[in-house]
């Protein structure tokens, strides 16, 4: 892989989040595999390349490789705006954590015991999900610029909804931070978009 491909694979780790978080709210579904492989991500601390972080290979990013694609295409035709909305939002998110080492501190505490939960639970378990959704809504939804979801509001009001979306929302953020990690800056999304969009076809077309 490219270093401009690492750089992508973390980025549709975020439009992944962000279209299951879209799915959820206008539906209330969304598959266990794509929301187990993105729970995954908060839990490799130590990962040997950028796949290594979604459990070694891309199987479950098509969807967000797909997303990124329209927004960097603009095309007004494919373009999920919602998607888009909430992929900007947690870069945006992501650079506000950046710059608190409490919030990261308290993050980094109680990941651990998340991850003895998966040991018990399971990945994709409600216990999981709803300790991962706890721990977002203790910090990055006290920072002043927060996350609006739109969508059905029966879905949006059921508990286990909420807590996946808060939770692939922290997902989401991880995979930005990832993404700055292996290289990322925003501004590549506006003046290197037909270079981002060369190097994704080949991910995209696999």
């Amino acid at each position: 892989m490219t270093p401009i491909q690492e750089q992508l694979v973390a980025l549709a780790g975020v439009f992944q989040a962000a279209v299951l978080v879209d799915r959820i709210a206008k539906t209330g579904q969304a598959g266990e595999a794509a929301v187990g492989c993105l729970m995954g991500t908060l839990l490799v601390m130590d990962p040997k390349d950028t796949l290594d972080v979604f459990g070694g290979d891309d199987l479950n990013l098509h969807e967000g490789y797909r997303a990124l694609a329209s927004a960097l295409e603009r095309d007004p035709a494919t373009l999920q705006r919602e998607p888009l909305r909430y992929a900007l939002a947690m870069l945006g998110l992501e650079r506000q954590l950046s710059k608190r080492d409490d919030m990261l501190d308290t993050i980094g505490k109680r990941l651990p015991q998340i991850k003895s939960q998966v040991e018990h639970f399971g990945i994709a378990h409600e216990n999981v999900i709803a300790a991962s959704g706890a721990l977002y809504q203790d910090t990055l939804s006290t920072l002043r610029q927060r996350i609006q979801v739109h969508g059905d509001m029966r879905n949006l009001q059921q508990p286990n909804n909420a807590s996946k979306i808060r939770a692939l929302l922290l997902a989401g953020i991880r995979c930005a931070r990832l993404w700055r990690q292996v290289g990322g800056h925003r501004w590549q999304l506006v003046i290197s978009r037909r270079k981002l969009l060369k190097e994704l076809y080949p991910l995209l077309h696999r």
